[in-house]
């Protein structure tokens, strides 16, 4: 009896964790969003015009407003894998295979991300005003076919195949849930979608299309099933009936 008592109070205690995560990751990227959509590109296939070319040293009176959505988007990151994390103890049990290749997959996506956006935000503006320039032009997120940029794709990327492995891990009858599945389903068609495409249309010069594209699309994801997770788990809560998101048998 008390082990069985132990047990319901470590499940609502993981079912408040992963509501109170989602909020908070949906909020995290609407700022995200608002941020990245604010801000005017200066560099690469989407500059409106009076663009910045190589090799971008003229860029460090940029710092720090186009530098803002990049603090954001670490939070969003490392939200996302909490979320992922938090989804699995209540979608999934320890064992199942789906669960765990999910959380790899977001281990793997933030890690990439972090690192990239961590390094962006401090390398680069402050070689650039220290006058030391050199290599600059590779890491510098203004550069379209840099390393910011391919970094950027690959992490996305990786986040929208987790997405998939969530679509699978997730099941349930309720409408809501089945929402979930199909906004997971579509955070991983639609990079990939954008990958063949802008390979198809620009080869090697894609530059930055595909990772607009892939950011926007995570981004999104996370925003409504951030919101659309939180409202099941808190109708679970609230009435404390059979659960609204199962594990995945087998």
């Amino acid at each position: 009896m008390a082990a069985e008592l132990k047990r319901e109070r470590s499940d609502h205690l993981d079912l408040r964790l992963a509501m109170h995560v989602s909020w908070f990751m949906a909020v995290v990227g609407a700022v995200a969003l608002a941020l990245g959509m604010v801000a005017v590109p200066i560099a690469g296939a989407n500059c409106p015009g009076a663009c910045i070319d190589y090799p971008y040293l003229e860029t460090v009176d940029r710092f720090p407003r186009d530098y803002l959505w990049i603090y954001v988007a670490i939070v969003l990151v490392i939200s996302y894998l909490l979320f992922m994390v938090s989804l699995r103890l209540v979608a999934a049990s320890r064992a199942n295979a789906v669960g765990q290749v999910t959380v790899a997959l977001a281990v793997m996506a933030a890690t990439v991300l972090v690192v990239t956006y961590f390094t962006q935000s401090t390398v680069v503006p402050a070689s650039l005003a220290a006058g030391e320039t050199e290599g600059i032009a590779l890491l510098t997120m203004y550069n379209p076919h840099g390393l910011f940029i391919a970094l950027e794709e690959i992490g996305y990327l990786l986040m929208s195949l987790s997405f998939l492995f969530a679509a699978w891990m997730v099941t349930g009858a309720d409408g809501m849930v089945r929402a979930i599945r199909w906004v997971f389903a579509a955070g991983f068609v639609v990079p990939a979608i954008g990958l063949i495409f802008y390979s198809a249309a620009y080869g090697l010069d894609r530059q930055d299309r595909f990772e607009v594209v892939a950011l926007s699309a995570d981004w999104l994801v996370l925003i409504v099933n951030g919101i659309l997770v939180a409202l099941v788990l808190r109708n679970r809560l609230r009435t404390k009936s059979s659960p609204s998101i199962r594990p995945t048998p087998g």
